[in-house]
């Protein structure tokens, strides 16, 4: 589902522009003991896996790097914010928490095995027609895309030509990503986001550009608006 506002149309940036732009990493939470088996949606308790732990110090580690990370924002989840700490560690900074980054709320679908989820017969329309999906008693995917770009812009506004870290969830990061390089939200599930993977995206006045989509072991330092 395609919009016209600005936030949401990828337009070429200046090199004036590029030194405007607000960036921002988006960080996949790690493993988590039930990622790719159960939807675990907005129930508490659910902690980084050993695996994940491991996850999120490597990613830490690349980030810190980039000695121009102002600001670490994460979703109020246990899993983002344990993925968070060791980045904000690693910048010398302290994890913002952002309510917007939160994952979508499933309703009843929480806590639901997936591969008893994906025998059903509106599992189709999850993937195939997701902007015309509402998660019984949860949220629409419109609606949770809707509600990111709103998190995104306000950290945005906050932090006008310098780059941030924000720590969110798949399908999460899937929506703003799409919604960065034009794509409908009926395609967005063709996007692949790995636990701890990087994608960066510069917010510039006239519009984002994608600069990495599941970014996992590539350079980072030498992303720029071109």
């Amino acid at each position: 589902m395609a919009t016209s506002s600005a936030r949401t149309s990828a337009k070429p940036a200046s090199k004036a522009g590029a030194e405007a732009a607000a960036v921002v990493l988006f960080v996949r939470h790690g493993q988590t003991p039930t990622t790719g088996s159960v939807l675990p949606g907005r129930a508490p308790g659910l902690h980084l896996s050993p695996e994940g732990v491991e996850q999120a110090r490597g990613v830490a580690e690349r980030l810190a790097g980039l000695d121009r990370i102002k600001a670490v924002y994460a979703s109020p989840m246990e899993r983002t914010v344990e993925t968070a700490a060791p980045i904000a560690r690693a910048c010398k900074l302290r994890v913002r928490r952002s309510p917007g980054l939160i994952e979508c709320d499933f309703g009843r679908w929480t806590g639901r095995k997936l591969q008893s989820l994906r025998r059903r017969k509106d599992w189709t329309t999850v993937q195939r027609h997701p902007s015309g999906f509402r998660f019984p008693g949860g949220e629409s995917f419109a609606e949770m895309q809707a509600r990111a770009l709103d998190a995104v812009a306000a950290i945005c506004a906050r932090h006008a030509s310098e780059t941030v870290v924000a720590v969110s969830h798949a399908d999460v990061i899937k929506a703003v990503a799409a919604a960065a390089a034009g794509t409908p939200l009926d395609l967005f599930q063709r996007i692949v986001i790995s636990p701890c993977s990087v994608t960066a995206i510069a917010y510039h006045p006239s519009g984002p550009i994608l600069l990495t989509v599941n970014n996992t072991g590539d350079d980072l330092a030498s992303l720029r608006p071109s």
